[in-house]
This record gives C-alpha cells, structure tokens and sequence, in this order.
C-alpha cells in the first residue's frame, strides 16, 4: 500500500506578509538616530530641551563633542551629577544616564544656586 504525498495547499505556500513601516515612522527612526549621532551618547531631558528652546540656546557638533569629553571625564573621577560650564552657558549633567537635566544661560546665571551636584567641570 503506498501513501500519496503530501502537497501543501495553496494558503500554506504563502509567505506571510509583513507591513512595511510607514514613511512617518522611517522619519522618525531617522530623526532618532540622527539625534543619538548629533549627541554622541548624550541625552537630553525634555526639561532641558525646553530650557533650550526657550532661552534659544543651540549647541554645536563641536559644543557636543566638548560636553561629551567633560562627562567622560565626571564619570572617569566618578562623578555623579555635575555641573558642566561651558562659555557662557551651565549645564547639570546626570554623568551615570549621560543625561542633561536643565540648562541655564548666561542671562539667568546670576543669583543662581545649582544643588544636588557632586562636581564642576569647566570647559
């Protein structure tokens, strides 16, 4: 007695089809990514990014860059939250999640007092 083969239907033979993403969601995964390249590992909080905007401070790549070398060296003395100075702009840094939490100007440095920091960096 001989069995016959099996032969796949035609619904078992087709691939599955897998959405392609949306042009959007390709913007936004290309703007996340350029931002992590722009930042070079550091983040910002959306506090700080508010801080930003509405002092309209921008940052450079070689503003970037220098923050960068400021927190690599907070966390090589290990720092925990510093207080990056930098022209004429301050910024408390979370060296531990590389993160900025707020930004002041030179405008608002006057009077000011930064606490919770556990060190300076001048740069």
């Amino acid at each position: 007695m001989m069995i016959p083969p099996i032969v796949p239907t035609p619904a078992a033979t087709q691939k599955a089809a897998v959405p392609k993403p949306s042009s959007a969601a390709n913007a936004s995964d290309f703007q996340g990514i350029l931002k992590d390249k722009l930042n070079q590992g550091i983040k910002f909080s959306q506090h700080a990014e508010q801080r930003l905007r509405s002092r309209n401070i921008s940052l450079s790549g070689s503003d970037l860059q220098r923050l960068n070398t400021a927190v690599d060296k907070a966390a090589n003395k290990g720092a925990r939250d510093s207080l990056v100075l930098m022209d004429n702009l301050a910024l408390v840094v979370s060296v531990k999640n590389r993160t900025v939490i707020t930004a002041v100007d030179e405008s608002s440095l006057k009077e000011n007092v930064f606490t919770n920091i556990d060190s300076a960096i001048i740069v």
